[in-house]
């Protein structure tokens, strides 16, 4: 960045998010090396661990996930979520519960023993953050919330993107597919 050596220049609009684009990578790259240490700890799969993770958001966000919707989050096949929704049932980590809305589907919802695996294992980083923003007005609080926020929205938003780009990529695959069987007397 230009500035660095400059005293006293605040960096520029376009600095401030090329740094803020570079923490948030930090902070995910650091996010997945403690997520794999508790991983490993708990004898889980690292999907595993990728669908608890999405089923607490989920949870967070006050709209608990299906399995379909939990397999399209991971990318994964149908048989693939199926083991892997068993898989961590079996380990007491998650159980189904009727969807009040349609009583066909099913939620995932975490256990209490998840949760309080979960809390033993992250309270420690709880405590270092809550020391680490101790000196922060609730103002810079509020501020730093509405960031990331925004990049959550931004990077929700290009998610979006990518899975229509994919999907408009595999119909005009399978169109493609269909016109060249026709040419060779097929279908």
């Amino acid at each position: 960045m230009a500035n660095r050596g400059a005293p006293n220049v605040p960096p520029s609009r376009a600095e401030l998010e090329k740094l803020m684009a570079a923490d948030l990578r930090a902070m995910t790259a650091r996010s997945d090396r403690v997520g794999r240490h508790f991983a490993r700890q708990q004898d889980l799969h690292s999907s595993d661990l990728h669908a608890l993770l999405h089923i607490m958001v989920a949870e967070t966000a006050g709209e608990p996930l299906n399995s379909s919707q939990l397999r399209e989050r991971m990318g994964i096949s149908n048989a693939a979520i199926t083991y892997l929704v068993d898989r961590v049932m079996s380990a007491g980590h998650i159980r189904r519960e009727a969807d009040p809305t349609d009583r066909r589907k099913s939620l995932l919802r975490l256990e209490n023993q998840a949760m309080g695996l979960g809390r033993e294992f992250f309270g420690p980083l709880g405590a270092h953050l809550h020391s680490a923003v101790a000196g922060l007005s609730d103002d810079d609080l509020l501020a730093a919330h509405q960031v990331l926020t925004a990049m959550t929205g931004a990077m929700s938003t290009f998610e979006e993107e990518l899975r229509t780009k994919s999907a408009q990529s595999a119909n005009s695959g399978r169109r493609g597919n269909v016109r060249a069987d026709r040419r060779q007397g097929g279908r």
